[in-house]
């Protein structure tokens, strides 16, 4: 297809992009085949590049799960821990990404250039991590996972802003997913490659394994970065040269017809701290934070993964093979439960089907240690983060009618749900295996209260749209905003 303009920017106005006192455009036929032309190109080109976001996010998910590979060749050892202290070290990276990721975003709103800040923001994370493999004490590499916790928040939280700025409300769940795959693959993949480095790099240059498992992938990671600067886009409101005229009209007039912009953009401009304090005052966001802080608590098994995975006995090169087709699975899983949420608007028993799959696979755990039955129970676990993903994207389309709370809302929950983290870190301590039925039995219970939660905002805001409806009917109004349910 022809990359020509289909529209100029004198026909802005068929797209309602020039006559801003008009809610209403009314769009000819032949303005209707030319909208949908001009849309698929315009999301084909936006698919192609925030797919690199997926690539940034493998990286990201990496450096926050290396050392649990490590951890099977020496790490401990090499840095004399002791007890608790590797859950320590594992947990004080939420801590930090706790700390600044609503900041951050609040930051991010304000700028024209996200795809320097995200960019930069990662580099970083990509050079602290080859700090990590050269420090030699415990307390040193304590300090580095806590500074790779601050600068790491800025990027998942900015890159789903970042898609809500772009994709209407019914293409985020999907566009999401996408994003969100990045975490199982980079469980998978990084099982994989920490074993070929672990194996094939120990000894070399007189530096252990578990060092050049942070040099290598510390390195990928600012190559990735720096290469990011000249592909994500921005925000639809600048100038994107990689974006047609039309396609720019097109942009901003898709997100004009969102209601989140329509009722916060009409000549006024954001107030500094307006969006804080509408997230801050609103009790569902902190309902939703509740309810994530209980879903990532019994996610926290993927920090242990490959400890769990050794429970079956085989070695460390076999052992973290075998991380890996779980999470295979769980990719396609996502993929699949995103796009059917999407098709038909439904985001809670798509948040909590992935949790009763996960619930069995934990009862399935503990009733056993016959190795294929647990691996199988490895399995029905990996279905769990689909329920993340799920529930984020419900989050971005409940606050979706202010942009500057939205980007609040989309880092305080996930800031808040990073708490789960922070103490499930200790849910997993080595007193606890083999079987860690205790462990198990936890996430359990973290799961059902979570489902719990959710369940009865759905409610709410079920009685918030049949309010709504109540209200058009009464005043003979056309169909407005609806809560996806």
């Amino acid at each position: 297809m022809s990359d020509r303009p289909l529209l100029s920017a004198d026909n802005s106005s068929h797209y309602g992009a020039s006559d801003r006192s008009s809610d209403n455009p009314v769009l000819s036929e032949y303005d209707e085949q030319t909208r949908q032309t001009v849309e698929k190109r315009l999301l084909r080109k936006l698919d192609l590049r925030f797919a690199f976001l997926v690539l940034m996010y493998i990286m990201s998910c990496m450096d926050r799960t290396n050392a649990a590979a490590a951890r099977l060749r020496g790490f401990e050892e090499d840095l004399g821990m002791t007890g608790n202290q590797f859950n320590t070290l594992m947990s004080i990276f939420y801590v930090g990404y706790l700390l600044t990721q609503t900041p951050s975003n609040m930051f991010l709103v304000r700028m024209t250039r996200p795809s320097l800040y995200l960019s930069n923001c990662m580099a970083i994370c990509g050079a602290i991590t080859l700090f990590i493999g050269v420090a030699q004490t415990y307390h040193a590499i304590l300090i580095l996972r806590f500074m790779v916790g601050v600068v790491e928040a800025a990027f998942f939280p900015g890159a789903i802003f970042l898609l809500s700025r772009w994709y209407k409300r019914n293409e985020l769940g999907y566009r999401t997913a996408l994003l969100a795959c990045g975490s199982p693959i980079s469980n998978a993949f990084s099982a994989l490659t920490a074993s070929g480095i672990l194996a094939s790099l120990d000894g070399t240059l007189g530096f252990a394994g578990w060092r050049w498992l942070f040099f290598v992938e510390g390195i990928l990671t600012i190559v990735v970065a720096i290469s990011a600067i000249w592909i994500l886009p921005d925000f639809p409101s600048s100038s994107n040269v990689w974006l047609l005229p039309d396609e720019r009209i097109l942009a901003k007039l898709r997100m004009e017809e969102e209601v989140a912009v329509r009722n916060e953009h009409k000549g006024t401009p954001v107030e500094g701290w307006s969006g804080l304090i509408d997230a801050l005052t609103d009790w569902r966001v902190w309902w939703l934070g509740a309810a994530l802080i209980l879903m990532e608590a019994s996610l926290s098994f993927r920090i242990f993964f490959p400890t769990l995975s050794a429970t079956m006995g085989y070695n460390s090169t076999i052992t973290l093979l075998l991380c890996a087709p779980p999470w295979i699975l769980g990719t396609v899983t996502l993929f699949l439960v995103a796009r059917h949420s999407d098709a038909t608007g439904d985001r809670f028993w798509h948040t909590a089907g992935p949790l009763f799959v996960a619930i069995i696979g934990f009862m399935v755990a503990i009733s056993t240690m016959n190795a294929a039955v647990r691996y199988l129970s490895l399995f029905l676990m990996a279905q769990a983060p689909v329920a993340h993903v799920v529930s984020l994207t419900w989050v971005m389309n409940t606050f979706s009618q202010s942009r500057s709370k939205c980007a609040v809302a989309i880092a305080f929950i996930n800031a808040m749900s990073s708490l789960g983290y922070i103490g499930s870190s200790y849910f997993w301590p080595s007193r606890w295996g083999p079987s860690y039925a205790n462990s198990c039995g936890i996430c359990i219970l973290t799961s059902t209260m979570c489902i719990v939660m959710l369940w009865v905002f759905r409610r709410h805001l079920s009685r918030c749209n049949e309010a709504s409806e109540a209200e058009e009917q009464a005043l003979g109004l056309r169909k407005g905003f609806r809560y996806f349910l």
